[in-house]
């Protein structure tokens, strides 16, 4: 079998032959005497398109043999068969496939840290590079680096040697198969034994562009984007920034000063508005404290505004003030909070455990304090009403 990607990346249609059908359970696969579909390997994605009118949905490299996934039966063994590749997928990973070089191997020069793996994803290209720590200037330099050696327009060459001459070859790295070995060279930057698709010249890549840089698990993963995907990263962001300077009425080069006033004024208001609420639930743990030392019993309310959260606020304010149980619910959220000091002489978890059962809720707690979530607001309503009749009852549980 021909394989018409090491030929020529550039092919893009061929006529040839069906060289064996190959049908799997669920799956059914075409072997062909010729193909230009690149298989997965490398980090790069096994190439897709259509052979006749079935449709290539994946490739695959197995015991030499190269299959492809397809949809349904183009045609009998011996058939001969139009075959079309999916040409903007695949320069599309060329593009990526060839930035990945460069970019390693301008991380070896400037960084002197060798690129550890590759991926590339639908979405964008990713390296781990054997570097733990790093500045911002040195990613800058990178990046402009990279971009300079695209626009020097190198040739970018793919040939077979055997291994004696790959032995003499200042190769990243040693080859990880036998016999001869395929060799993927940047003009004047290096030699790299790779299988993978590329382009002719680096000026294909247009642009490098690097979005991020983190750690993982004591390396530097660069997450980047070239030629057409850097393009549209662009554009995207050119777009997001005219909204943003729209909806502000500010220029784009002076959004960051703007946005650093909006939440410094945001951390103000913030702060007042943490006040207030302090101060009204000062206020409301006075008014409950007055009304359950007038009935007996327990502080208890049922509010239709705050959320468990503020609940839970106003129970440790109220506990800190009163030997009485606390109980405090959260229509919105149907949630149900019982608190109580070291003094008062029952077991919040152990009464909502007996009791909770009866009307659908859930939950449990301490001695101190017990959490309980309801179905429904009358689940919640009718499970409050009857433990308010409990505390107030003097009962323990």
């Amino acid at each position: 079998m021909s394989n018409l990607y090491y030929d020529s990346a550039y092919t893009r249609e061929w006529t040839t032959r069906i060289a064996e059908i190959v049908s799997r359970e669920d799956t059914l696969y075409i072997r062909l005497d010729e193909t230009a579909f690149y298989p997965e390997g490398g980090g790069q994605p096994g190439d897709t398109g259509t052979i006749g009118e079935a449709r290539v949905f994946d490739t695959i490299a197995e015991n030499g043999r190269i299959l492809h996934l397809v949809d349904k039966q183009p045609g009998a063994a011996g058939d001969e068969i139009f075959c079309r590749l999916d040409w903007e997928r695949r320069f599309d990973h060329m593009q990526q496939h060839t930035g990945q070089h460069l970019l390693s191997a301008v991380c070896l020069d400037l960084l002197g840290a060798p690129t550890l793996s590759f991926h590339l994803g639908r979405d964008y290209a990713t390296i781990d590079v054997d570097k733990a720590e790093w500045t911002d200037a040195e990613l800058e330099r990178l990046e402009q680096e990279v971009n300079k050696r695209i626009q020097r327009n190198l040739a970018v060459n793919g040939y077979f040697v055997e291994p004696e001459e790959a032995a003499r070859l200042p190769l990243v790295k040693a080859p990880s198969v036998e016999g001869r070995v395929r060799i993927v060279e940047i003009e004047g930057i290096e030699y790299n034994a790779c299988g993978g698709t590329h382009v002719r010249t680096t000026g294909e890549l247009g642009l490098l562009k690097l979005l991020r840089a983190e750690k993982q698990k004591g390396t530097l993963r660069l997450t980047f984007k070239v030629g057409l995907r850097a393009l549209a990263e662009f554009a995207a962001q050119h777009r997001i920034l005219g909204t943003l300077s729209a909806k502000l009425s500010t220029p784009k080069e002076e959004l960051p000063e703007r946005l650093e006033k909006l939440s410094a004024e945001d951390r103000r208001k913030q702060s007042e508005l943490n006040e207030l609420r302090a101060r009204l639930d000062r206020y409301a743990a006075r008014e409950m404290l007055e009304e359950s030392e007038s009935r007996g019993g327990a502080a208890a309310k049922l509010f239709e505004d705050r959320t468990l959260k503020e609940v839970r606020q106003l129970a440790a304010l109220l506990t800190a003030q009163t030997p009485r149980p606390v109980l405090l619910g959260s229509r919105p959220e149907c949630k149900l909070i019982l608190a109580r000091s070291g003094e008062a002489g029952i077991s919040c978890g152990a009464l909502f455990k007996e009791m909770l059962p009866a009307f659908g809720g859930r939950g449990g707690g301490s001695e101190t304090s017990a959490q309980a979530a309801f179905g429904s607001e009358d689940e919640l309503i009718a499970f409050y009403d009857k433990l308010v009749q409990h505390l107030s009852g003097g009962q323990t549980g």
